[in-house]
């Protein structure tokens, strides 16, 4: 089945010096950019992490420090992906809680910041767990009946993915929409603000701490009885997202207290 789009989606992997989103380092990137007419523009890079690699992670990918030595550095490659995602959707397998988050901060290390305000985000890991809960390589085998060559290689799983999700949609036609804004709210993980889960929303959309001394309380109430508790989480070992979300949060308790003055 051919997805249904009304703007361009992209389908991506990461292959990095490990699973630390705040630390580690991207060192292989790979697109598939899918346009409403169903043309596709695929694209894969090795990036340079200015970091050595750990064994460990080049024995799952297989990347070394000598493939990336003359790769460029994701700051020389930020602009230029930051214009492939801009006005697009997102889409990967397990991507709402590491690719995408790991990406963004690389972004913030390069200074870029990549507005995600209106993107919809498809994880298909998500949907993969909620009807058959498994890995990508038994995804691949299950929905398209073949085995996954290269595993862990950034284009390889990527071609996997969007394929997955074309046959998922062919196996759950009475179960999911084809449609990407309703293949976001299905892929999404609750109620989270952030990737984290560090904020969520509760019944009433408030978002709610979800961790730490303030657990359970509204994130709103918090910051203006406290406001050192945003210096804390500003300088902290938090996700970019994470800081993100409270970043919003108190410009509008600001904006509030600016109305009312």
């Amino acid at each position: 089945m051919q997805l249904k789009l009304q703007r361009p989606i992209i389908f991506f992997d990461l292959e990095t010096t490990g699973t630390n989103i705040t630390h580690d380092r991207i060192v292989e990137i790979s697109i598939i950019k899918v346009l409403p007419s169903g043309e596709e523009i695929e694209r894969t890079r090795r990036v340079n992490p200015e970091m050595p690699i750990p064994a460990e992670a080049t024995a799952v990918h297989h990347i070394t420090d000598e493939d990336v030595a003359s790769a460029p550095t994701f700051k020389q490659l930020a602009k230029s992906l930051a214009e492939i995602f801009t006005d697009c959707d997102i889409a990967g397998f397990n991507s709402n809680r590491f690719d995408i988050p790991l990406l963004l901060e690389e972004f913030n290390r390069a200074g870029i910041v990549l507005d995600m305000s209106k993107t919809r985000l498809v994880d298909v890991q998500t949907i993969y767990h909620k009807m058959e809960p498994r890995n990508l390589s038994a995804a691949y085998r299950y929905y398209c009946g073949k085995n996954l060559e290269d595993a862990h290689s950034a284009s390889a799983d990527t071609r996997a993915t969007l394929e997955v999700l074309k046959a998922q949609l062919d196996r759950y036609s009475d179960a999911l929409t084809n449609d990407v804004a309703a293949l976001s709210e299905f892929s999404s993980h609750g109620r989270n603000v952030d990737f984290a889960g560090r904020l969520v929303y509760n019944d009433a959309k408030q978002e709610v701490i979800n961790f730490g001394k303030y657990k359970g309380q509204i994130a709103e109430e918090v910051l203006a009885r406290d406001p050192g508790y945003y210096s804390w989480v500003q300088q902290g070992d938090f996700q970019q997202s994470t800081k993100n979300a409270f970043a919003r949060i108190k410009l509008r308790i600001d904006a509030k207290r600016k109305k009312q003055s």
